[in-house]
């Protein structure tokens, strides 16, 4: 007789901690998040109201998805109440050819009648904004490439996809077709909201054109990356400086999957600006004045930039030479050894697998040179264009 309240407070224990009513809340929140994204899929904006809030689908009407689902992962209940932490997985269609996947925060609350709603959806911890987000999103799809932009009008989104359609032929004309040749361009309505999407502080990128994001040496399963604008200081450029910008992000975008941990940043970007200026007409010391200015004054860099030279939280100078001496070094071996030299280079570099060993034996292997002589190269070509 005594096993019966015993069993009955088994029950109880199992019922309030991590067990069945714990699984039986996911499931009902999973089935829950499964509505609200299929109602996001279906621009059905009575049958998302009746999962909970409504904000945040207005945002989303332009942007073109091919895919929207959440992956619950864990379920916090307090009484009524609940926070979940999920995993949203979205496609661009058209552009991504695997999910993006980011995590959020989510706050439910469930009525009398036992039915979870959701409050609020928002990114989780660390976790970068996404555009949406931020406020509505304005698509403009361009010949090469799909703009997104917040508290943007409707011309300057055009303008951005005249300069990403421009440069998206002319990075494929520099490295080849083997590539999506076509990009994804987010522009947000400050520099706030550029240091939003990307999880860092503002004071990080202010004066940084644009950045852009992907995974090194990613297969082609993998999303397309995402050219993230600053809107205020790419409003400082002019057209000829706006142009070499986007081009030099299209490039990462190009170069993304041959780019790895053994890819110094100074070859990386450094190629960018090569593609970026090619064929514009740019003098050396017009491109790369701050390295000019200390050519002249004799203090001939000892050695390429290490890759702590191209932080953004640098002085800005030095930040500057360090952008000015991998361009000078990757037009130097497109004038001595040839562009197509130059392209190999890269890759060869980037199939090395690790840091260390990797210039050095691509150059070996394409070039015919030491990093040593390369140096002493390049150090007497930084004299002689720019002195």
């Amino acid at each position: 007789m005594r096993c019966l309240p015993l069993v009955s407070l088994l029950v109880a224990l199992v019922a309030c901690g991590g067990g069945p009513a714990v699984d039986g809340a996911r499931a009902e929140v999973q089935a829950l998040l499964d509505r609200r994204a299929d109602a996001v899929l279906g621009e059905d904006a009575v049958a998302y109201a009746r999962t909970g809030t409504r904000a945040g689908y207005d945002s989303l009407r332009e942007v073109p998805l091919a895919d929207w689902s959440y992956r619950v992962n864990a379920v916090r209940r307090t009484g009524d109440t609940a926070t979940v932490d999920a995993d949203l997985g979205y496609r661009v269609e058209g552009y991504d050819r695997a999910p993006v996947t980011t995590a959020r925060t989510l706050r439910l609350s469930r009525d009398e009648d036992g039915r979870w709603a959701v409050v609020s959806d928002r990114p989780a911890g660390k976790s970068g904004r996404q555009l949406w987000d931020q406020g509505a999103v304005r698509a403009v799809h361009g010949e090469r490439s799909l703009v997104l932009g917040v508290g943007q009008g409707e011309g300057k989104l055009r303008d951005y996809a005249a300069l990403a359609d421009r440069a998206v032929p002319a990075v494929s004309d520099a490295w080849g077709p083997g590539w999506a040749r076509r990009i994804v361009v987010l522009v947000p309505g400050s520099l706030e909201g550029m240091a939003g999407l990307l999880g860092s502080p503002a004071s990080s990128y202010r004066g940084i054109a644009a950045v852009t994001t992907g995974e090194t040496g990613a297969g082609p399963r993998a999303p397309a990356d995402r050219v993230v604008v600053n809107p205020d200081a790419f409003a400082l450029l002019g057209g000829p400086g706006r142009q070499v910008v986007v081009t030099h992000e299209a490039t990462h975008v190009a170069t993304r999957a041959h780019t790895t941990a053994a890819t110094p940043l100074w070859l990386s970007e450094g190629f960018a600006d090569w593609v970026g200026y090619r064929g514009g007409g740019h003098a050396p010391a017009e491109a790369a004045p701050e390295l000019a200015r200390t050519v002249r004054h004799g203090e001939v860099p000892s050695g390429l930039p290490a890759d702590g030279d191209f932080g953004f939280t640098a002085d800005a100078d030095g930040l500057a030479r360090a952008y000015e001496s991998g361009w000078m070094a990757c037009r130097l071996v497109a004038e001595h050894w040839g562009e197509e030299r130059l392209g190999a280079f890269y890759r060869a570099v980037g199939a090395h697998g690790q840091r260390d060993g990797a210039v050095e034996d691509a150059m070996k292997r394409v070039l015919g040179t030491t990093p040593e002589e390369f140096t002493v190269r390049w150090q007497g070509y930084l004299r002689e264009q720019l002195g």
